[in-house]
């Protein structure tokens, strides 16, 4: 299979600003231009490059013949809809700055004359990029930004395809629930959290979940992402010694914090993370057996996807291709990708309005995705109804699905110190 370079990939669709003549000067273009908006410098540019790494899979997958991938745009070449022609992915680096994000999407809309933004990871990126698009009337596709608020500013032109932090809170409440009923003794819960828009949201979100559980929140403390030391932090937790700890972090602070809880030899019963830093391979390889223990939320495994034809077979090819594994990162990547490039196909335009019509007319069953959702499909506000989580724990360096037990490879261990011995 051809290898795709990771800035160059291609996703075709000469559009701009509606109102512009856009869709006109697309029409005389043999390609459809889509915008890439992640952070791939900085201190999350391992997470960025992973969701590009995923979108760029997916346009490889829309572009070349894969007759045997049960995908939509899978097999043949190119968007029917808009006689075979090809998708070029146009990438804009946020460098993990909200400001960087915006501007980027006025580059991206004006300049490369892009009909649509996927990005931008980070929910404080993502929620300032998605208003400039907004203002410029093209349609934005979030892949993984699970914020709450994005989905509650009334905006007309964003789409958000994975699930929110309030989804993936009450599958991992509901992962308590069940603790419960086997004998473990869960009476406070604490939140440990990044004072940003992705941290102060998800602590949020966890509280009031939390009070419908009827678990108090025992502490609640917030930490600067750019910090050297978490130490004084963490020792606030362990004053309150909550009985489940809720992190959300990116990948720099979800190190620190391992490394902490090692140094202070102190750890919760169980340390349940939204995501994140969790889910970027740099956490598991940088910290070695110190990440043991640690459980996490997803909207993707890769054991949930050997059991399903299409996502085992993208997974394989992702593998091939960038010789590691697919992560939870950039299988929502690649979703959002393919879901985008299908309401472009079924509107055969590169026209901004007939793409953000055709993405809120979207209902793509859950088989034919990679993901263990129900499926695709938008609500008035822009979010995926289909979308679901699943709880994994890291085992012997790798993760391993342990909730809901239907869907489950292994055991929890419980306290998460004793995966570590």
């Amino acid at each position: 299979m051809r290898k795709i370079s990771s800035i160059t990939v291609a996703l075709v669709l000469a559009a701009g600003l509606a109102g512009c003549g856009g869709g006109d000067d697309a029409g005389s273009d043999s390609e459809v231009k889509l915008a890439g908006l992640w952070p791939l410098s900085g201190p999350n540019a391992t997470q960025g490059t992973d969701v590009l790494h995923g979108a760029e899979l997916a346009v490889d997958v829309i572009n070349n013949d894969h007759p045997g991938l049960d995908l939509p745009l899978g097999p043949g070449k190119g968007l029917p809809g808009l006689g075979d022609a090809p998708v070029k992915l146009i990438t804009g680096d946020t460098q993990g700055k909200p400001e960087v994000g915006a501007g980027e999407v006025d580059r991206l809309v004006t300049t490369e004359k892009v009909a649509a933004v996927i990005g931008s990871y980070q929910s404080g990126v993502t929620l300032t990029a998605s208003q400039r698009a907004e203002r410029l009337g093209v349609p934005f596709v979030n892949e993984a930004s699970s914020s709450v608020a994005l989905t509650e500013r009334g905006l007309k032109w964003f789409f958000r395809t994975g699930p929110t932090d309030e989804t993936f809170a009450r599958s991992m409440f509901d992962y308590l629930k069940a603790r419960q009923a086997g004998g473990d003794q869960i009476r406070t819960v604490g939140i440990f959290h990044s004072n940003d828009q992705f941290g102060n949201d998800g602590a949020g979100v966890t509280e009031k979940v939390a009070a419908e559980a009827g678990l108090p929140v025992a502490v609640n403390v917030a930490f600067d992402p750019t910090a050297a030391d978490l130490g004084s932090q963490v020792a606030q937790v362990r004053s309150k010694n909550p009985d489940v700890l809720f992190v959300l972090a990116y990948t720099d602070a979800a190190i620190k914090l391992m490394k902490t809880l090692d140094q202070l030899d102190y750890y919760p019963p169980a340390l349940l993370a939204y995501g994140s830093g969790f889910a970027d391979p740099a956490f598991a390889t940088g910290l070695g057996p110190l990440a043991n223990g640690a459980s996490s939320r997803a909207a993707w495994s890769s054991e949930i996807a050997a059991k399903r034809p299409a996502a085992k077979t993208v997974a394989d090819l992702f593998q091939q291709r960038y010789g590691a594994p697919m992560t939870e990162n950039s299988a929502r990547a690649f979703t959002a990708v393919l879901a985008l490039a299908q309401a472009i196909d079924t509107a055969k335009s590169t026209e901004p309005t007939a793409i953000r019509d055709a993405l809120r007319a979207l209902d793509i069953p859950g088989e034919k995705t990679i993901m263990p959702w129900t499926g695709i499909k938008f609500d008035d506000k822009g979010q995926n109804t289909g979308a679901a989580g699943v709880v994994e724990q890291m085992i012997e360096g790798k993760y391993r699905v342990v909730f809901p037990a239907e869907l489950s490879s292994a055991q929890p261990i419980w306290p998460m110190n004793k995966a570590q011995q």
